[in-house]
């Protein structure tokens, strides 16, 4: 039995079906000293407690922030968040969407790869109150297997047909559509091909300039909400 390191944990290992994990790698201490100061404590707790590692199948893996600094790179650069922050991929789902831990600013970037738009959202309020742990911990609390899958043109989920027809994915491996979505290519099952994440992310990064989506938080708080 797997000891879970608190209850927001469990609750997305347990409750939400995201156990057990699989092709998980330990974390070296090297590593968990390299990033203390720069991640909060609570993500290097789970670090150190479980590895890196995918969960609910593959749908979603805590990964390793070196594997992807490259990528994160050529993600950010001619945006207005390229040298804002330092940023770290701290996740990263089946079908390429990736989560950002900023050092000042928090997880306050998602960028879905495949359609190329970035999601920022304000972090604001809980970074200035010392919340770090709480962003992280609260972050696994309220994923569930729908919300980290993928959605044909039909709003069809994709993953667990993917992983029939494809076979399931290591840690360095996701689905992507080819030809890209962002070329126009179909968002469909016969459409997706097992690709290297990192080689693939990368590829997509190159296709064209990115969507900047609107902060849903920011602009409720500019409103007074």
């Amino acid at each position: 039995m797997i000891k879970m390191v608190d209850e927001d944990f469990e609750l997305f290992y347990s409750d939400e079906g995201f156990g057990p994990a699989v092709d998980a790698r330990p974390v070296p201490p090297s590593t968990l000293q390299h990033y203390r100061g720069k991640v909060p404590d609570k993500l290097l707790e789970y670090w150190q407690a479980y590895g890196f590692a995918g969960y609910g199948e593959g749908r979603f893996w805590m990964t390793d922030p070196d594997d992807y600094a490259e990528v994160l790179n050529a993600w950010l650069y001619g945006t207005e968040f390229h040298g804002q922050d330092d940023y770290y991929v701290i996740g990263r789902k089946a079908f390429g969407d990736l989560t950002l831990w900023g050092t000042k600013t928090g997880r306050s970037l998602t960028i879905n790869c495949p359609w190329a738009m970035i999601f920022p959202t304000d972090q604001s309020r809980w970074m200035n109150a010392g919340e770090e742990d709480l962003l992280i911990s609260g972050w696994l609390a309220v994923m569930t297997l729908n919300r980290v899958d993928q959605t044909d043109d039909k709003d069809v989920p994709l993953f667990d047909r993917a992983v029939k027809l494809l076979g399931p994915l290591a840690h360095d491996e996701m689905y992507g559509f080819v030809p890209a979505l962002a070329m126009g290519g179909p968002c469909r099952l016969d459409h997706l091909k097992k690709v290297k994440a990192a080689e693939h992310l990368m590829f997509l990064a190159q296709l064209g300039e990115r969507r900047i989506m609107v902060d849903i938080v920011k602009e409720a708080k500019n409103r007074g909400r």
